[in-house]
């Protein structure tokens, strides 16, 4: 789902519509239902750290303000919407069906890395994401897109990018999470599916060691 930020535009016009007209009537502005109702909608999700006391069917969660929250994840394990599983000091995103009970569960912890695929153009080389801490996601040999930053808004990954050569307006792109495990990473949205594979580090040369040469190495 791709959102251009166009909200304080429209408010804009809005505000321009209603005080411009004479005589300081009121007039009836229209303006389309789906952007505004984009702009006002908030971030249902609870944030916290995964506690010593969570088990197979149970996180707690020891949430930002201070409280701390037993959820059940039974049904979203079930429904297969528990994401990157969770360990004691996760950093978790949860989703509730109601008090108590988890509808999707994500893991940011282990969300973080860095993400590549092959190119498409060439299949040679890799391209991807890389998602830090604190919101913070960069390109991976990417060329004609900017990545800026990177949140969790209800239950959906949103990244917000800026193409280069274009008209250099931000778009907010929402996926659905469809996998994350220990090296795999696959969102989507109504257009696009994106699997990622975790990078692998490559072995640096000076860490390679090589066996000493003996006497015998040189015998006929």
């Amino acid at each position: 789902m791709k959102k251009r930020l166009v909200f304080w535009g429209v408010m804009s016009v809005i505000v321009l519509t209603m005080t411009g007209c004479g005589g300081g009537q009121n007039k009836r502005v229209e303006f389309e239902e789906d952007t505004l109702r984009w702009a006002v909608v908030k971030d249902s999700t609870v944030y916290g750290i995964c506690g010593d006391g969570s088990a197979m069917n149970t996180l707690e969660l020891l949430i930002d303000n201070g409280d701390t929250m037993v959820i059940s994840v039974a049904e979203a394990n079930e429904a297969g919407k528990v994401f990157g599983n969770y360990g004691s000091g996760d950093r978790m995103a949860v989703m509730l069906k109601k008090p108590g009970v988890a509808r999707l569960v994500i893991n940011l912890s282990a969300l973080l890395g860095n993400w590549v695929m092959p190119n498409p153009l060439d299949g040679s080389s890799e391209q991807g994401i890389r998602i830090k801490e604190g919101g913070v996601v960069e390109g991976i040999e990417q060329s004609t897109i900017i990545y800026k930053t990177w949140k969790i808004f209800n239950g959906q990954i949103e990244l917000l990018t800026v193409r280069e050569g274009g008209d250099e307006l931000e778009e907010v792109n929402r996926y659905d999470i469809v996998m994350l495990g220990p090296d795999t990473l696959v969102f989507s949205d109504s257009e696009d599916t994106f699997e990622y594979g975790r990078q692998r580090e490559r072995a640096s040369h000076s860490k390679i060691k090589l066996e000493e040469s003996s006497f015998d190495d040189f015998k006929l």
